[in-house]
């Protein structure tokens, strides 16, 4: 239901605010440098990323992507302040991700934080990463209270707003959405460069017929280990075309991998869209707000439009540069929290792999 807006308890700055984020949850280092500006706003100073990438056919593994993290790390956050045009020096705080994530690449980054930190004489903030997504969606777009559908690697979570938390009202009840994804891509021998989600969402635009799938959404939570197991048998099934994709139009009833990433790709879709239009009859919202790497898939987002539109609302997200796992979000958060007042202790300045959304207390929102 609608209820009377309550005043922010964030104050505008008396001057402007910098802050440097550090991310590392996954296969993806990311630096960014933010500026809280006396009116209210923020400015993105610099937003630099890289990305480790494995062969086709190969997952990521933590000690790896660890080791990764910590070859880049000087030239990644080296390139943030160049592009930023400030220096360390100038920094209010240091902002690093405290988890969910994979427990080796987040260690790596933590110890940078820390080392930075403990060097310049610069708070600490630990952030949720997921905390990071839905600030940086709500920064970038001007969603005012939407439901927001958390989509990545190894989330998928449909959150809204309440009384200074963000409430988990769905989620997945076994692996990520990005997750199933990502193993389907790596079953049809797809390329990792730049990801694998990006090329299913190629892939999927070439497929012609589709293939019925495993449906499976529970209230507001949806289950994706059958339908990626159900869609890996189909690679097994005579009817199966890998190599020969003009032999699948001729022969009926025949597919293709195309064909295959577009089915599991509209079927998964859909779900998501079935049980975040829940949250939004359930909560009253008119808006969506789609944060996480998945939320970069154009046609995710051209069926939640859909969706939107037809209930008379609107759909919110971003592009690749604020959706994919970055620096700059986990800047964003994290100068939230130190403009309230927030700080995390060298002592205490560890991760987690394991931190849910709705643990966070969210202080500068009504």
């Amino acid at each position: 239901m609608p209820t009377r807006a309550r005043k922010s308890p964030l104050k505008k700055p008396e001057r402007p605010y910098l802050a440097l984020g550090l991310e590392g949850s996954a296969n993806k280092l990311g630096a960014g440098v933010i500026r809280h500006e006396i009116d209210g706003s923020s400015t993105v100073l610099s937003n630099v990323r890289h990305t480790y990438i494995t062969p086709p056919g190969e997952g990521f593994l933590p000690r790896d992507t660890a080791i990764h993290h910590r070859q880049w790390a000087l030239k990644v956050i080296e390139d943030a302040f160049t592009k930023s045009g400030i220096n360390i020096h100038d920094l209010d705080c240091i902002c690093y991700t405290k988890g969910p994530g994979m427990g080796a690449p987040l260690q790596s980054v933590a110890l940078v934080a820390r080392t930075l930190s403990l060097l310049y004489d610069k708070p600490l903030v630990g952030v949720n990463h997921c905390v990071g997504h839905i600030e940086m969606g709500r920064e970038i777009t001007g969603a005012q209270n939407p439901v927001v559908l958390y989509v990545s690697g190894g989330n998928t979570q449909v959150i809204a707003y309440s009384r200074q938390c963000y409430r988990i009202f769905g989620e997945t009840l076994d692996i990520a959405v990005g997750n199933c994804l990502d193993r389907f891509a790596r079953v049809i021998n797809l390329s990792n460069d730049p990801s694998p989600g990006y090329n299913i969402e190629q892939e999927a635009k070439k497929g012609k017929r589709f293939v019925p799938l495993p449906y499976t959404t529970k209230g507001m939570d949806v289950s994706l280990s059958g339908i990626l197991t159900a869609t890996e048998a189909l690679t097994y099934d005579k009817r199966y075309r890998p190599n020969d994709p003009s032999q699948g139009e001729a022969d009926e009833g025949c597919f293709t991998p195309a064909d295959l990433c577009f089915s599991l790709q509209e079927t998964v879709f859909a779900m998501l869209v079935e049980i975040t239009e829940r949250a939004m009859a359930h909560i009253g919202s008119k808006e969506v707000l789609i944060v996480g790497g998945v939320g970069s898939n154009v046609r995710l987002q051209d069926m939640m439009g859909i969706m939107a539109e037809e209930r008379g609302g609107k759909v919110f997200a971003t592009d690749e540069r604020f959706c994919i796992d970055n620096g700059i979000m986990i800047a964003q958060a994290g100068l939230l929290s130190y403009r309230m007042g927030f700080q995390t202790p060298v002592a205490n300045s560890t991760c987690t792999q394991r931190f849910r959304t709705d643990e966070v207390h969210v202080a500068w929102r009504a």
